[in-house]
């Protein structure tokens, strides 16, 4: 939004302001169950547990989450028939874990601060023609 030209967002110009924030807890919930449907998963999974440790998650992030867990899960199971051991059958906590050490917020806190601005200001009709101070990063 900061990169608009303020001519764009004159009347007639923007009717509407689609506005799309970073998904809720019971979001977060629905894209992580999503994601994983088609995957077994143990019984140590918590999903609401783990929607609510990715507060501040974009649904990109979410399922990026999800597959580096997989991809643990398909390391540790190759390396378990190398062993001569069966393979897993689905994804643990554990596997979670590991990949949730490298997960980050791909949205930093002063871009979502700055969004919200962009939609306060535009949904109350302000007619000033300079950014918000949050949108100007």
């Amino acid at each position: 939004p900061d990169i608009l030209d303020p001519a764009v967002t004159r009347p007639g110009r923007l009717d509407q302001l689609l506005y799309i924030p970073l998904p809720d807890l019971k979001s977060r919930e629905s894209i992580l169950k999503a994601n994983l449907k088609r995957t077994p998963i143990a019984a140590d999974v918590d999903i609401n547990k783990l929607a609510t440790l990715t507060d501040g998650f974009s649904g990109a992030d979410l399922t990026g989450l999800c597959q580096r867990a997989a991809k643990f899960a398909i390391r540790e199971s190759i390396e378990r028939e190398e062993k001569g051991k069966s393979p897993l059958k689905e994804l643990s906590k554990r596997h979670f874990d590991l990949a949730a050490k490298d997960a980050r917020r791909s949205v930093p806190p002063h871009v979502v601060a700055a969004y919200e601005e962009f939609r306060r200001r535009y949904k109350t009709g302000s007619s000033s023609d300079e950014m918000p101070a949050a949108a100007k990063m």
